[in-house]
């Protein structure tokens, strides 16, 4: 069969499939995703991995509006399609400074955007491209032409994360004066200023893995909610029955309330705005999220005093673990060494994950003066910065002995 296998999913359930079928190694990342005319979007499949594709164990799981396989001449891989985009928009640039009577130089290409965050009708740029003065010069001539080779009518510049307690992103506004933005993630919209406001994309896999939890009757603690990252999936996905959101940035609070009404789920989440060490609430909760990195660890004593003492819980840790790097004299070939390198730093996330158990039995009896048990219920690899860097959640079932 020519072209290119591929999974045919409903558009507003393709992250979740992408997701699902990228921890089983089985989408094929070489390709992007199709968007149809008839609103479904086709994943790409690895086609080594096609004995793999259980059609019914998908829907059976994932309860799909659609669900089915299919061929496709379409795909177009991420490399061509990068490579078009940046060829197009450097010729957009170079007619532009031609016109302007300007001289296009080499350096200029290595300048340019290969990457951006889109959110809605915004793209926001990093803070490697555009960089030199010429750039400034040719102001909102060069800003419209950006946007408009980009498919946005907005466009933002991220310049650094500032050194404020909130770390509150630096972005200027390049074209267009609205700074409020929405991004919707499986199902969830999340609105927000990207001048005030940080938004990580990287974290989408940790908020799908928390929107199949069954929280039912569930009370949850968020110790660090943000404009509801994952306040959001425990309230609208994991069905909690009240989440106890804990917020200090006044920016990110004005957008959670905005976030828990546009989402309809306003009444069954209390916004404690502040310094979450001060909060005054004890013995209430099933669960606690500690979703700051790169360490929650000044709010490990918050999250056990607010597990019920009586039936405890489960404490959700997030942590920027680093693996040692790998011996440089180490021979071999390199799909064996890659295997080894990964095997390496599970060890690493699992000897912290260790010790993290062993401090918060410490902890708790400190705190209660009795002893609990302390298991080792999962270790989530969320994302890497670098190859020895990653972000990991360990989740921790705690009760009283």
């Amino acid at each position: 069969m020519d072209g290119v296998p591929c999974l045919r999913v409903s558009c507003c359930q393709a992250q979740q499939f992408r997701m699902h079928l990228q921890s089983r190694g089985v989408l094929d990342q070489n390709f992007s995703l199709v968007k149809q005319p008839d609103g479904t979007v086709l994943l790409p499949i690895s086609p080594s991995c096609l004995s793999q594709l259980d059609l019914q164990s998908l829907r059976n799981t994932l309860t799909p509006i659609v669900c089915d396989f299919t061929w496709s001449k379409s795909p177009q891989s991420k490399k061509e399609k990068g490579r078009k985009a940046g060829n197009k928009l450097e010729r957009t640039i170079q007619e532009l400074l031609q016109y302007r009577g300007e001289r296009w130089m080499e350096e200029m290409r290595s300048d340019l955007p290969r990457s951006f965050q889109r959110h809605g009708d915004l793209v926001l740029l990093g803070d490697s491209c555009f960089t030199l003065p010429i750039w400034d010069k040719m102001g909102d001539q060069l800003w419209s032409a950006v946007t408009k080779e980009l498919r946005a009518k907005r466009l933002a510049k991220m310049s650094r994360i500032s050194r404020d307690r909130f770390r509150s992103p630096v972005v200027t506004m390049l074209l267009g004066d609205n700074s409020w933005v929405k991004h919707v993630d499986n199902g969830i919209s999340y609105e927000f200023d990207v001048t005030r406001c940080m938004f990580s994309a990287g974290n989408i896999t940790e908020k799908l893995r928390v929107a199949g939890f069954d929280c039912s009757g569930e009370t949850v603690v968020d110790l660090y909610a943000g404009i509801g990252y994952f306040t959001l999936p425990y309230l609208v996905h994991a069905k909690a029955s009240h989440v106890h959101a804990c917020e200090w940035n006044p920016d990110a609070v004005a957008a959670l309330q905005k976030n828990l009404e546009v989402n309809g789920v306003s009444e069954r989440c209390t916004i404690h705005q502040g310094d979450n060490r001060q909060v005054q609430l004890c013995n209430i909760a099933d669960r606690v999220n500690l979703g700051l990195i790169p360490s929650s660890e000044e709010g490990w004593p918050v999250a056990c005093r607010l597990l019920k003492k009586t039936t405890g819980g489960i404490l959700h840790i997030h942590q920027n673990v680093t693996s040692p790097l790998p011996n440089a004299a180490a021979a071999g070939d390199a799909a064996p060494q890659n295997v080894s390198a990964k095997n390496a730093d599970r060890e690493v996330w699992r000897a912290w994950a260790g010790d993290t158990a062993n401090r918060i039995t410490s902890l708790f009896m400190d705190l209660t003066g009795a002893s609990w048990e302390i298991n080792i219920q999962h270790i989530q690899h969320v994302k890497s910065y670098a190859p020895h860097v990653h972000h990991v959640v360990l989740d921790l079932d705690c009760r009283p002995s």
